[in-house]
């Protein structure tokens, strides 16, 4: 009896593999964790699959029957193993409409690890497309290439990995976890079936630029990386714990119901991440944490979370609600659409006003704070009035925000380009709040620490009441985090 059957034997009374396999298929439990044993010894990974998703029905997502995938040979077996490396890998990606980023991780000791990170650029313009990879020795690696779509992008980004770390990457990852931007009401991360696709196209209507995207990263993902877990992380999950009277528009209820017109929120996936590192950084457990977390970037957004969870957050039924931003005007009179309209600039024109040529941009020519600056400096006036504009819009909701806290605030969260970088700004907001218990020091929010973007730092005054904290964001890291959790939920072999 050779090895592998005694392996078999040896777990399960069967010495026939295909047997074991088919039994598996079948849900035969107590072939079902030999087979995984077996597969542990060959140092694979065996995803699930789930059978099927009730799209009417969450729960049922949740609850699904999986059974296992196997690999097809033992020669695939025998590529990954002799490698000689940890074959647990998580690879993210978030597939924009015309990019893809991807991070990878390797899971070591109940921890994840970043090894490579980078984006694949102008996708779909095979002549002008480019690719830049980092890994973490240091080295970097890009230049022209010719993507001319998604999975072209993907097979560079697997191209990149193989000759870094494995030429068995395909089935070193575990697992794949995919930035899906809109999810309608889905609470939760999901193992992506056909089903769960349908669900990220029937929200393309809502997130025209960004789910048909999400959703080609998806298909390519299951072909270049045929024996991962594919998992959808929504960025609007996390606010689905907002109350009705936060998330209802005050429009025609059976004109709400009909098209699903209501406030969602986005950047959840930041936000599940600063929550928990904010709550330890105040010494508090997540339920217990009351904060209000400032997403400033190009995109920007504020959350305000209530033990633990999002109770209200300024982006709406799209990302346009809410703050000013690069190049978004963010709150402004809806009656503005017609009356526009009444003098020649249809709705069209005007949603890509108000989208792409507003903001910064609109006020100033500038879509780059830092240059928003400069001009300011320079005694540009315009460029002065939209510095007020922007600390204004934040000063606003973190007001209203602390009265839906009863004040009981314990941090106010600064993150992302803006948030990270930019002590003046985070002056500007800051200013005169002591009244609220809200004191910066000075000296702290101009340190090299609390603008590099590298460390989470507190800059609050020793007579603040409220903590005040720098943090960097980690979506790819939350994704890769939301992955795993699933993957260990639904029992997947690591």
């Amino acid at each position: 009896m050779n090895l592998v059957k005694k392996i078999l034997n040896t777990f399960s009374g069967q010495d026939d593999e295909i047997l074991v396999k088919k039994k598996a298929h079948k849900g035969i439990r107590q072939v079902q964790e030999p087979a995984c044993a077996f597969t542990k010894l060959m140092e694979l990974h065996i995803p699930l699959v789930p059978d099927s998703v009730d799209s009417s029905d969450q729960k049922r997502t949740k609850n699904s029957c999986f059974r296992h995938r196997f690999l097809s040979s033992r020669q695939e077996a025998a590529m990954a193993s002799s490698a000689g490396q940890n074959t647990s890998k998580i690879l993210t990606l978030n597939a924009g409409s015309s990019s893809l980023k991807f991070k990878i991780y390797e899971f070591v000791s109940q921890s994840l690890n970043p090894l490579a990170w980078g984006v694949c650029e102008r996708v779909g313009e095979p002549k002008e497309s480019t690719f830049k990879a980092f890994c973490r020795d240091g080295s970097e690696d890009g230049g022209q290439r010719p993507f001319g779509d998604h999975a072209a992008a993907l097979d560079a980004v697997s191209d990149y990995l193989q000759g870094k770390f494995s030429k068995s990457i395909a089935w070193e990852v575990a697992g794949v976890g995919h930035r899906v931007v809109h999810g309608k009401t889905i609470s939760d991360p999901l193992m992506v079936t056909a089903d769960v696709k349908k669900l990220i196209q029937d929200a393309s209507d809502l997130a025209p630029l960004h789910n048909p995207a999400n959703v080609k990263g998806i298909d390519a993902a299951e072909k270049t990386f045929p024996k991962a877990v594919q998992v959808a992380v929504f960025d609007t999950a996390f606010h689905q714990t907002m109350p009705p009277e936060a998330y209802t528009y005050a429009l025609p209820k059976e004109i709400c119901d009909s098209y699903h017109l209501r406030k969602y929120g986005f950047h959840g996936t930041s936000y599940k991440y600063l929550c928990g590192r904010a709550a330890a950084m105040v010494g508090k457990s997540v339920e217990n944490f009351n904060g209000i977390m400032c997403h400033l970037g190009a995109g920007a957004s504020v959350c305000v979370v209530q033990n633990g969870k999002s109770i209200d957050t300024t982006m709406g039924l799209t990302p346009l609600q809410g703050l000013m931003m690069a190049t978004r005007c963010g709150d402004v009179d809806p009656s503005i659409v017609a009356f526009l309209d009444s003098k020649g600039i249809d709705a069209q024109h005007v949603e890509v006003m108000m989208n792409k040529k507003s903001g910064f941009l609109g006020l100033t020519g500038q879509t780059d704070i830092r240059e928003v600056h400069k001009k300011a400096d320079a005694g540009d006036e315009d460029a002065c009035l939209a510095l007020k504009l922007f600390a204004r819009r934040v000063r606003n909701y973190i007001g209203a925000y602390m009265f839906q806290l009863n004040g009981d605030l314990d941090a106010i969260v600064f993150t992302a380009g803006i948030g990270e970088h930019d002590s003046a700004m985070r002056t500007m907001i800051c200013d005169s709040m002591g009244w609220a218990g809200v004191v910066l020091d000075t000296d702290l929010n101009a340190s090299k620490e609390a603008t590099s973007g590298e460390n989470s730092v507190a800059i609050h005054h020793s007579t603040s009441k409220v903590s005040i904290l720098v943090m960097p964001t980690d979506e790819e890291g939350s994704i890769a985090e939301q992955t795993l959790a699933v993957m260990k939920q639904e029992h997947c072999a690591m």
